[in-house]
């Protein structure tokens, strides 16, 4: 059985990584090969790469950029935004990504995925889906203006299935830069209605958000950008989190938090005095991936 996996978005909107809030409002973080970089040491199991810029800008991919943190990358690499054929996915993987995303070249001639899929394998299309809830439905959400698709999120992941996606990332605009946890019902319905890897995200305020998305939800994959930027060990010690619960994840950093206790919420319970006291003169080596 596969493990579940943790992913790391890296956002870059105007070659600059920002947190991204309802897919409206953007906060700047620094540049996106510190971010990949930091991810990679922090031990991630995966990294999204998504260029929100390009397709508004009529850009292609910025290949130089994805060869140079591809180089800084050692977990798959996932990489999306101004693809538009066959050719740019071929490039991309060329210099360097493991995985593309795909999602307004979609909607506008979904048959992109089956070409895709015969020429590079379905292991390496990912096709992204928005999701807005409206008046109580869910809606497929083009990016582009953020107009409504008359498009049943359900019957649409159906086809992209069918198609030869490798895998879905979907994206809950409601939740995106909340905190506010995932969206379970969301990410059920498509776990439940496709064969292939879901990736969920949008939402993650704690390690406990993660669990339910992998034991409520079902995901495959629990990805977020702002829960993992602002701290340095949020990667491990959701991973430890998520071992307690029971969930299998790799663990290969040096630092595992494996024998520390949680809180409800995945926080740390505050340690002893003794053994804080103790952590002052012990020697840690230089982590080492």
């Amino acid at each position: 059985m596969l493990k579940q996996r943790l992913g790391g978005v890296v956002v870059v909107k105007d070659n600059l990584c920002v947190q991204s809030i309802g897919f409206h409002k953007y906060l700047p973080i620094g540049k996106p090969e510190i971010a990949v970089e930091f991810l990679n040491k922090w031990g991630i199991d995966e990294i999204i790469y998504l260029d929100i810029s390009a397709t508004k800008k009529g850009l292609k991919p910025d290949f130089e950029t994805i060869k140079y943190i591809s180089r800084k990358c050692f977990v798959p690499l996932t990489v999306g935004g101004g693809i538009n054929s066959v050719s740019d996915m071929q490039k991309l993987v060329r210099f360097g990504a493991d995985k593309v995303a795909i999602n307004s070249a979609v909607l506008k001639s979904p048959e992109l995925v089956n070409k895709a899929a015969a020429v590079l394998g379905n292991q390496c299309i990912v096709v992204s889906i928005d999701i807005k809830l409206v008046k109580g439905k869910y809606h497929v959400i083009s990016y582009l203006g953020l107009q409504i698709v008359e498009k049943d999120p359900v019957k649409w992941a159906q086809i992209l299935a069918k198609l030869g996606a490798g895998e879905i990332l979907l994206n809950s605009i409601d939740r995106d830069g909340s905190a506010k946890g995932f969206d379970l019902d969301l990410v059920h319905k498509i776990t439940n209605c496709v064969n292939i890897p879901v990736v969920a995200c949008g939402g993650a305020g704690n390690p406990d958000d993660f669990s339910k998305a992998f034991t409520i939800g079902k995901a495959n994959c629990a990805a977020a950008a702002n829960f993992f930027h602002f701290t340095e060990h949020s990667v491990i010690t959701t991973k430890a989190y998520l071992k307690k619960k029971g969930i299998d994840l790799r663990i290969d950093t040096q630092a595992d938090y494996q024998s520390f206790e949680f809180d409800d919420t995945g926080s740390i319970a505050k340690m002893s005095d003794s053994y804080l006291a103790e952590q002052r003169f012990k020697y840690c080596p230089p982590e080492t991936i």
